[in-house]
């Protein structure tokens, strides 16, 4: 690829989690390039190095309330002067995508998943929206109000990068049932290297990490754990910890905030992770399997591409009793952790920036 390519990078918003990685990489590709978004926080701004380029939803209220202002975002990122850039390199799973260019400059748009709240998930976001208390009543009725005329937007939006890659099948699928767009698949990158280097050590009980919201479904581990007197871990915080902690039985233990260095040893010295809900990837699970530890998953979303036979094995309904089945089912002594590795190391950083780097080729050929 033309190393005098004037490239710039856009994104929703910055503030952490699996989509800020993939942003990050793209930094790591392209240094000189600005990257705009709706929203930076001080860490991710000095993350990557002062590139950043925000606009008035970055102040005051605005920062404040960013993930409830999809009009606002829409309104932005529509207005942005994009001129004068050669490749124009989109990561979105909401506004960012709704880039206004114009030729020759080159669109492409790596794709998180189709806009949540306006398709997939609409359901879950109408009856829990996320707002301060005393709010929610407002989200529903405006989600009720505007959903059509968003989806709407949301649809031409997606039609507007030249080219789309998705992070997973399941999202290649997505893309093509609710934007009727064809996508190339390039997984995410992992940090393999911060898993793979904790000494082997003896593994017990179980663990389950993320974002402790509904759709995560941490609760059915929590239940069949508690039910089957199994040893489970469950780290990280979110809406539904409280909830969580009421439920669990004596054998499980909650970690809210471990250091990295402690997720890894965790990881390590579990016989599974276990991964309940429907991911559009799931960066995590990798991560457990870069440490050589086995995933119990629900068979759906973005763990059909990496559990497998010799990496875990699924359960099959999303419920509390399909669970205790696998969790009964399972052999810890099936598995060997080198294999394992082995298959993470797949979705290693090197291996996105390979895959990336050739499509951009490709496209730009």
């Amino acid at each position: 690829m033309k190393s005098e390519l004037k490239v710039a990078i856009v994104h929703d918003w910055l503030v952490g989690g699996g989509a800020e990685r993939v942003v990050y990489e793209l930094h790591q590709m392209f240094p000189e390039a600005p990257i705009y978004t709706s929203y930076c926080t001080d860490e991710w701004r000095e993350r990557l190095h002062n590139k950043v380029i925000t606009g008035f939803l970055q102040h005051w209220l605005f920062g404040r309330m960013r993930k409830f202002l999809p009009i606002l975002r829409i309104w932005w990122f529509g207005r942005l002067n994009l001129e004068g850039y050669d490749l124009i390199l989109s990561s979105s799973g909401a506004e960012a995508k709704g880039i206004r260019i114009k030729k020759p400059t080159v669109h492409i748009n790596y794709c998180h998943a189709p806009t949540h709240y306006y398709w997939s998930r609409y359901d879950e976001y109408l009856q829990n929206p996320g707002f301060p208390t005393g709010l929610n009543w407002l989200a529903k009725l405006g989600l009720r109000v505007f959903v059509w005329p968003l989806r709407k937007w949301d649809y031409r939006a997606a039609q507007r990068p030249d080219y789309m890659i998705a992070n997973s099948t399941h999202t290649q699928a997505a893309i093509k049932k609710y934007y009727d767009r064809d996508s190339v698949v390039i997984h995410p990158p992992i940090d393999t290297d911060r898993f793979a280097s904790v000494p082997s050590q003896e593994r017990k009980g179980f663990v389950i990490a993320g974002r402790q919201t509904p759709y995560k479904r941490t609760d059915l581990a929590v239940a069949a754990c508690t039910t089957l007197g199994l040893p489970l871990k469950v780290i990280g915080t979110g809406p539904d910890h409280a909830k969580l902690v009421r439920m669990a039985g004596p054998t499980i233990s909650f970690v809210v905030n471990p250091t990295d260095q402690d997720v890894a040893q965790y990881f390590a010295a579990a016989q599974a992770f276990i991964f309940p809900g429907t991911d559009d990837f799931g960066i995590t699970p990798v991560e457990a399997m870069a440490a050589g530890t086995p995933v119990i998953a629900y068979k759906a979303g973005g763990a059909l591409d990496y559990v497998t036979p010799k990496t875990g094995l699924f359960f099959h309904s999303q419920t509390t009793d399909s669970l205790m089945t696998a969790l009964q089912q399972f052999k810890p002594q099936n598995y060997i952790s080198g294999d394992i590795k082995s298959t993470a190391e797949g979705f290693n950083i090197a291996a996105f920036h390979k895959r990336l780097q050739a499509e951009l080729e490709r496209v730009l050929q």
